[in-house]
């Protein structure tokens, strides 16, 4: 798939994101991103097996955790980096919106997985996802995100079905040219 930059996206629970450009570079394609979240709002615990995470908060502060460390805070002008491989979440925790500059490197499928999720969390009016579109997401680009914390029997056993389920009920049919998982 291709998308035209600048590409904006909304999952209806009032995180809003732009892909800005995409920078070509020797040892992988750079994209920047600008996040916006209101109070409160932001990903659950999840990684990116194949690409860093860069943000600097522009506007407000932002709450940070990984599975095993206490919470902690980035105010305005500060920079986090998720490397690759390391579970974290985020949120905006401050009482404004929150506005950050980001970057993702390598850019891989990013912008459709994270336009999916979006979709489908607008379809479900809530953080979790519709579970045909989490089973897509989940089950196909598994070598490239998780999301932590799911119970095993979640994981291995109903989005593997779900996602079963959906093909051969013909769910995916809006998926044909998605992008190729990464290996």
């Amino acid at each position: 798939m291709k998308y035209d930059l600048p590409y904006t996206i909304e999952n209806g629970l009032g995180e809003k994101i732009i892909f800005k450009e995409i920078i070509h570079e020797p040892d992988g394609d750079k994209l920047i991103i600008q996040g916006f979240c209101h109070p409160g709002g932001g990903p659950a615990m999840h990684i990116h097996f194949k690409q860093d995470e860069c943000f600097t908060v522009r506007k407000g502060k932002v709450g940070y955790q990984c599975p095993d460390g206490e919470e902690k805070f980035a105010a305005e002008g500060e920079t986090l980096l998720f490397k690759r491989g390391t579970p974290h979440r985020f949120w905006n925790a401050g009482n404004d919106e929150l506005q950050m500059d980001a970057w993702v490197k390598p850019a891989d499928n990013l912008i459709f997985f994270l336009s999916t999720l979006y979709e489908a969390q607008r379809i479900s009016g809530k953080g979790q996802p519709e579970r045909f579109y989490a089973a897509y997401l989940l089950t196909r680009y598994k070598k490239e995100y998780a999301m932590v914390g799911l119970p095993a029997f979640v994981k291995n056993v109903l989005l593997p079905v779900t996602y079963t389920f959906g093909k051969l009920s013909g769910k995916y049919r809006k998926f044909k040219d998605a992008p190729r998982p990464v290996e």
